[in-house]
């Protein structure tokens, strides 16, 4: 197991790139599946989980050139549709969170799909119901195979989907890319209520629109997706992850230091500057870039009525909840209380436990949320030893960690390399102190 260490206090500066999105990256590679002329994807994160995708492809026959750094093209021309049928393939779907993905493709596409429970963060339950009952909409007819440990879904005799009206349970961004999908080559008009309609959908509906789909609705909870009997080839750039442009927004102001964040594509990155606003960060946008000046405090609002800020994720256009951790972590070391609420998963807020080793000054009141006491640089974090569990919390503790009186380490990396490239070189670029051990 790699690990992390981090020689705290060291002040940032200069200049940082986003990386492309990884939740984009994840849907329009899977969306590579529903045509066999080649799709051009540009902006690809090499990140553990896309990399882990797009072998997952090969496996399945997909041929994948890589131009260069980020540059791939797909041609799923020759699937093996014995192997997607087989033990293998769905065991390998199962230890894989983006494998939800290929679903939507392979049963629109060969008429037959199986679901595994997929892996990935562990986070709390991560419902699949949107998925099937999106699936059993459009016709689909599930069973589940004892043998294999993994629902399958079949197409009726008809030999193709049928566009139908559903209303979703919930906004799923993945339950929505995948019923999307789906619906690309069923016949006759999906109508999607309750989508998500986050950047990243928007950005699948673009590249399926190039392939031929008409889709009605972009930004907005009402999809309407015209089925087409076949789709082309075309080309598509990524935009940039709004995840690692908040984590460097977090990462400079515990810090106290002035960095610039280049090419964010500011225009998708919604509620997010003006929720660091909140926290007391003075960020400046220079044209696509993010400026943050040094400063020396960070004072938290409060409501209008004196009440102590909560800050809680909510659907898109609200605040992402991959965030919460992050804006958790600067918190404690703002000046004023916040609540954070993180309505979506269960179990993301357990690493508090080790920033209150840190010295944080945090109540965890449930599975849900927590109240952060700010300490405004006063008392700086110590050191400690931890290990990541997930994707976002493994990138609040490194930010604890840069910011921290001494050396820390932290375990368990391959969770933070899932989701961020080569992120100790690109931050050691910045001045901070962090080597990886292997």
């Amino acid at each position: 197991m790699s690990t992390f260490i981090i020689e705290g206090g060291h002040k940032l500066s200069g200049e940082i790139e986003p990386q492309g999105a990884k939740n984009e990256a994840l849907q329009v590679i899977a969306a590579t599946l529903l045509t066999s002329s080649p799709v051009n994807i540009s902006n690809v994160p090499e990140i553990l989980d896309v990399r882990n995708q797009i072998e997952l492809l090969r496996g399945m026959g997909v041929k994948v050139t890589r131009h260069g750094k980020g540059n791939y093209t797909f041609v799923a021309d020759d699937i093996n549709t014995e192997y997607i049928r087989s033990k293998d393939f769905i065991n390998k779907c199962a230890s894989l969170r983006g494998s939800v993905l290929v679903v939507g493709p392979l049963l629109s596409r060969f008429g037959e799909a199986y679901f595994a429970k997929p892996g990935g963060d562990k986070i709390g339950r991560r419902k699949i119901d949107t998925h099937i009952l999106g699936f059993e909409k459009l016709g689909a007819v599930l069973e589940y195979d004892s043998t294999k440990k993994a629902y399958r879904l079949t197409v009726p005799e008809s030999g193709r989907l049928q566009g139908h009206f559903m209303l979703l349970d919930e906004a799923s961004v993945t339950g929505t890319a995948n019923i999307i999908m789906a619906a690309a080559m069923a016949e006759g008009v999906t109508t999607i209520y309750n989508a998500a309609c986050e950047p990243y959908i928007q950005q699948l509906c673009n590249l399926l629109i190039r392939m031929g789909v008409t889709i009605e609705g972009l930004g907005s909870n009402l999809l309407k997706i015209y089925g087409v009997s076949r789709l082309q080839g075309a080309t598509h750039r990524i935009l940039p992850d709004m995840i690692e442009v908040g984590s460097f927004i977090g990462m400079a102001a515990l810090n106290q230091s002035s960095i610039t964040i280049k090419n964010v594509s500011y225009e998708n990155l919604g509620i997010i500057p003006d929720s660091f606003k909140r926290l007391g960060i003075n960020l400046e946008r220079r044209g696509d870039d993010i400026f943050l000046p040094e400063q020396d405090t960070y004072e938290i609002e409060t409501d209008l009525d004196g009440a102590i800020l909560n800050i809680a994720d909510a659907p898109w256009p609200g605040l992402t909840p991959d965030l919460l951790s992050v804006m958790l972590v600067v918190a404690t070391q703002c000046r004023g209380s916040v609540l954070i609420h993180q309505k979506m998963f269960e179990s993301r807020l357990f690493f508090v436990d080790r920033l209150i080793d840190m010295g944080a000054q945090i109540m965890l009141c449930d599975p849900h949320r927590a109240v952060v006491i700010g300490l405004d640089h006063r008392l700086p974090l110590r050191a400690n030893n931890m290990l990541s569990p997930d994707i976002r919390a493994g990138i609040a503790m490194l930010i604890a960690a840069m910011s921290a009186k001494g050396v820390s380490e932290i375990g368990n990396i391959n969770q933070i390399d899932r989701g961020y490239e080569d992120i100790d070189t690109r931050l050691r670029a910045l001045g901070a102190v962090i080597n990886r051990r292997d």
